[in-house]
């Protein structure tokens, strides 16, 4: 991570306005509050824009903003910022104000700390060098069954609308259909479905073509049942638009939109768990490994960087262990 060009914030080794940081001048006349000195709303801005430019997603961009301007509006109702270490203790009070007051999770406590410690860095400020980043928990992740999926897929098969404009209307149907038919056979984020574009889609390869995390392209799968539904979601579809998901306004569809959909369709399928995009992505990759699937190509297809975070998504019920285990046949 680069510095921040135009602040030189070290405060352990240069004598500049921020001396009284360095602790060994205590005549220093300005007791000048952290915040003051550091310019932290400017360097915030500058650190988003640096991440921007390297290509982060704009939900990640999003998500450390909300880190960084409440960590700041918490820095604000401090009185005593003087020198670095007031500011650490001032940020170990925020983790114990996040843990005991807001209750959020330990995977929470780990982004707000890694995301602190880059900002802080990119600034050229040390005082968190002592702070470890602490461990995530791994919760073996949720996924539905097959037959679950095939519930949710179907939940509106056979409603016939009274009114062709409701939300309800054969398009409708036959659209939020193929959305939830492509997200699970193809193991799709919400966010690269909702831009997917209507030329990035090879009907007779049955491949689609993603820009994933990153910038990163990546070529995925889909089934026959799915290039059925999209042939005719094609054939159908009332707006002539570059994106292949689009609104009554011809624009593309918001991941909101998707996750509330999804949501419905649940309930109508009667399906208790709770039901999400990501969870959809889960039970693609949880399934192939079922059924024989090398996790190197769950990785591919799914886009990740390193197998550690595929062999987080993935998870293969006991019954399937047990019956690969006593194939193997030890002795």
């Amino acid at each position: 991570m680069k510095s921040h060009p135009n602040k030189k914030f070290k405060f352990h080794n240069e004598s500049t306005e921020l001396k009284r940081f360095i602790g060994d001048d205590l005549s220093y006349p300005n007791q000048k509050n952290f915040l003051e000195i550091f310019d932290y709303l400017e360097v915030m801005e500058d650190y988003l824009f640096e991440l921007e430019i390297r290509n982060y997603s704009r939900n990640t961009i999003k998500t450390y903003r909300s880190i960084l301007n409440n960590f700041y509006n918490y820095l604000t109702n401090e009185k005593e910022l003087h020198d670095d270490r007031l500011v650490l203790r001032a940020f170990k009070r925020y983790i114990r104000h996040l843990i005991r007051d807001k209750k959020v999770s330990q995977n929470y406590i780990y982004l707000v700390t890694v995301v602190i410690k880059k900002f802080f860095e990119f600034g050229n400020i040390h005082v968190l060098e002592e702070v470890k980043t602490p461990k995530r928990t791994k919760s073996l992740p949720k996924s539905l069954n097959e037959d679950e999926v095939k519930s949710l897929i179907n939940a509106l098969d056979g409603y016939d609308p009274v009114d062709s404009a409701s939300p309800y209307s054969n398009y409708l149907k036959l659209r939020n259909k193929l959305i939830l038919s492509l997200l699970y056979s193809s193991g799709l984020r919400v966010s690269e479905l909702v831009t997917l574009q209507t030329n990035s889609v090879d009907l007779g390869e049955r491949t689609i073509r993603i820009r994933g995390k990153g910038e990163k392209d990546r070529i995925v799968l889909f089934d026959d049942a799915t290039r059925v539904l999209m042939e005719e979601y094609l054939e159908k579809r009332q707006f002539d638009s570059e994106y292949l998901f689009v609104n009554k306004f011809g624009k593309h569809l918001t991941p909101r939109y998707v996750q509330m959909m999804i949501k419905d369709y649940a309930r109508v399928a009667g399906i208790k768990k709770k039901v999400t995009p990501h969870i959809l992505r889960h039970s693609f990759a949880t399934h192939l490994l079922k059924n024989g699937v090398d996790i190197r190509a769950i990785q591919q297809l799914l886009g990740h960087s390193n197998l550690s975070t595929t062999q987080i998504y993935t998870s293969v019920d006991m019954q399937t262990l047990k019956n690969v285990y006593d194939k193997a046949k030890l002795l």
